[in-house]
């Protein structure tokens, strides 16, 4: 590889190490912190309120992205500086959610931060996209390390703010420790992190290759061409089928933390990491993603991430399984997040057209990170009050199954439906 090659791939690299890094660290344990009770040392809100905090606020992030990111990245500014700028003031706004106490703070906060940070997340797909001679093969290898970051972060945080005494140990994640007795509480510092992590991210834009718009396309609105993706009919089955696998991976998000403390019965400073069994198994898959693509094709590859799913969560809905069977089975999420949306982001930046990546990117990223978090709010809200019984006791079981059967259905939904249309040349 030459050398100018290898400085861009050490850089796309280190840009998802970072991108990931700064969602990592609080994604996988706020809910916990947010439904706490507190006595605890949480905020004590219902998973109804976590659900729109974590739901809507993703999604109104998602469909105001083609608008900000899509549209500056495609027509006006170089990408790296639209991404340097969103994540200066989504660091910011991060930070200054850590001290609210009130659900409404927490609420259009988060909503706030939503709008700047999820089109990062497509951005910094489109900007690899548009660095890498040969995407199929080249772009798991990059993203991998949104992964190893994302592990970095969950791992760090426990290690050096939640535990004290720490030595070394030869399982995952290779420490044990003294909990803090206000652990618990600590939790919302997990934010913080994510701040000061985003703004040398911010910095860190500064050095990424340089990624022009394109002002010569003939179209002045590049999300409405992008859009115009709807009509190829493999672009809607995959986003038809991503809608509900959306939902069911929001709802991951939004329950596994206090599903783990309040069922499994792990402390706060080993959920994180318990949760990071998936992205050990996620870079194995990420790598492998270009080999499984040439021998499966997008239709075998994307069935077996929604199967994933389904498995997983009838593993967690089977409680009467040992804890560490069901913590296991977290490594089945490297089958779905690489089998399912990495491959489908391949998808789609293998049938737009040139000009419009940075938006169909961002269009598909209305679908998993706008439409599906914002139905997966009242979706929990239904289901958690259905099988809530008179204590106020939550049957999880009841809640992983019904999860486990949306994902069948749209297994089964996809597979017969989608066909291939990248047998064409893709256009450089």
């Amino acid at each position: 590889m030459p050398r100018v090659k290898r400085q861009t791939y050490l850089r796309l690299s280190v840009m998802m190490l970072l991108q990931y890094g700064v969602w990592g660290v609080w994604l996988p344990v706020l809910a916990r912190y947010l439904q706490a009770d507190q006595v605890e040392g949480g905020l004590g809100f219902s998973p109804g309120q976590v659900g729109w905090i974590l739901g809507l606020a993703s999604s109104i992030g998602a469909v105001t992205a083609p608008f900000i990111a899509g549209q500056l990245a495609d027509r006006s500014f170089p990408t790296q500086r639209v991404l340097a700028v969103l994540l200066l003031a989504g660091g910011a706004i991060k930070i200054v959610t850590a001290y609210q106490t009130t659900f409404s703070a927490w609420l259009w906060l988060s909503v706030a931060y939503s709008v700047l940070y999820t089109p990062t997340l497509a951005l910094s797909n489109s900007l690899a996209f548009a660095h890498l001679d040969d995407p199929d093969s080249q772009f798991p290898k990059v993203r991998v390390w949104g992964t190893i970051g994302w592990i970095a972060a969950s791992w760090a945080f426990p290690l050096f703010w939640l535990l004290s005494d720490v030595r070394f140990s030869w399982l995952p994640p290779f420490y044990v420790g003294v909990e803090a007795a206000d652990a618990t509480a600590r939790l919302v510092d997990s934010l913080i992190w994510s701040g000061v992590l985003a703004f040398g991210y911010a910095l860190f834009c500064l050095v990424l290759p340089p990624t022009p718009p394109r002002r010569d396309a003939e179209e002045k609105l590049a999300f409405a061409k992008a859009f115009g993706l709807f009509r190829q009919r493999s672009f809607a089955v995959l986003v038809a089928a991503s809608l509900p696998i959306a939902v069911i991976h929001q709802i991951y998000f939004m329950q596994t933390a206090p599903f783990m403390s309040e069922v499994l019965g792990l402390p706060d400073s080993r959920i994180g990491p318990a949760m990071s069994i998936g992205q050990f198994a996620e870079i194995a898959v990420m790598v492998a993603t270009g080999w499984l693509l040439a021998r499966l094709g997008f239709r075998g590859v994307i069935v077996i991430g929604a199967f994933a799913y389904c498995a997983r969560y009838a593993i967690f809905g089977s409680d009467f399984l040992p804890v560490e069977v069901i913590v296991a089975s977290q490594a089945l999420h490297g089958l779905c997040y690489a089998c399912f949306f990495a491959a489908a982001f391949i998808y789609v930046d293998r049938i737009a057209e040139p000009d419009v990546r940075h938006s169909a990117q961002t269009v598909f990223g209305i679908v998993i990170l706008g439409l599906g978090p914002v139905l997966a709010a009242p979706v929990l809200q239904v289901l958690s009050e259905a099988f809530t019984n008179d204590a106020g006791v939550l049957d999880y079981s009841a809640l992983w199954y019904s999860l486990s059967a949306l994902a069948l259905v749209t297994m089964l939904g996809f597979g017969a439906l989608f066909r291939d249309q990248t047998s064409q040349t893709r256009t450089p």
